[in-house]
């Protein structure tokens, strides 16, 4: 749960260039993730082992096309 007086510190890639980009912070125990097309929905919630699961997925190509 976010508590209201914590702000979350967007990131985004270095990569993007054209304001369609996926957005990223960490809050306490948890990753969001938001369209930084649409600021103010309410961002999707993982926990670290969810998210850390889905960055080595990345790194080891397995969401590769």
């Amino acid at each position: 749960m976010i508590k209201p007086t914590e702000e979350p510190r967007w990131r985004r890639s270095g990569r993007c260039s054209h304001g369609a980009c996926v957005e990223v912070a960490r809050l306490a125990d948890r990753f969001l993730v938001r369209d930084s097309k649409n600021p103010g929905t309410m961002p999707l919630s993982f926990p670290v082992k969810q998210w850390n699961a889905f960055v080595a997925g990345v790194k080891a190509g397995t969401f590769g096309f």
